[in-house]
């Protein structure tokens, strides 16, 4: 038996596009070979990150849209992995909300089923499409609250997309955040790779930082096939 991780993490780096609202990501040295050579006789080279916790690829704690939620060091570990569905949204324009049939033509299509407690990703292809341009930021689909529903009634723990918000950027209700803080459920931005891994199933791990009080958390996200 063997493992095949393919990764859907964002690379880090300064300057890459962060969501309105949210710290820019910052690195910049600490100390160099050099001076720490010099300092302590061996050469240790560490860099310092300034980075918000929504800004890469990262996963929200239910705190963050609910007062009444759970910070990220409060949430079960369940939530970050588990088994895991890719459904291919791709079809859906920039300028149109998922909604349920949009799922269910992807699951039919795909021969996959949902699960409770399943984690579900929704390849839209807005990363391949967008990413490093005016558009990444501002023109992308998302899902509408009865999309969200959906997910949610049929025992989704963790949505994730491959764009910086499970909402449109128009959407005046937020309704992917709203859902998740009606059903106490996560969701993941910022994915990328998930072309590679449309329309199958896999176990997933996304998980965060354990950040005391924390809203959310970067995480390194993989996708793991068992062969």
């Amino acid at each position: 038996m063997g493992f095949r991780l393919i990764d859907l993490s964002q690379e880090i780096y300064q300057g890459m596009p962060v969501f309105p609202l949210h710290q820019k990501t910052m690195i910049f040295p600490n100390i160099s070979h050099e001076e720490s050579e010099e300092q302590i006789g061996f050469p240790f080279a560490t860099n310092n990150l300034l980075i918000n916790e929504h800004g890469p690829t990262h996963t929200d704690a239910t705190y963050e849209f609910d007062p009444e939620g759970k910070t990220i060091d409060e949430m079960p570990l369940d939530y970050f992995y588990g088994p895991a569905i890719c459904l291919d949204v791709s079809r859906v324009s920039p300028d149109e909300y998922i909604r349920p049939r949009d799922l269910q033509q992807a699951l039919d299509r795909a021969s996959l089923t949902i699960e409770k407690g399943d984690i579900v990703l929704l390849y839209t292809g807005h990363y391949n499409r967008a990413y490093g341009t005016s558009e990444w930021l501002t023109r992308y689909t998302g899902l509408d609250y009865e999309a969200a529903k959906w997910l949610a009634e049929r025992g989704v723990v963790n949505i994730g997309v491959d764009s910086p918000s499970v909402d449109k950027p128009e959407d005046p209700r937020y309704s992917g955040h709203l859902v998740c803080r009606e059903y106490s459920m996560s969701n993941t931005e910022n994915l990328c790779n998930l072309d590679r891994v449309a329309g199958k199933r896999f176990v997933y791990f996304g998980l965060p930082l354990r950040i005391r009080k924390g809203t959310g958390s970067p995480v390194r996200a993989v996708a793991v096939f068992i062969d």
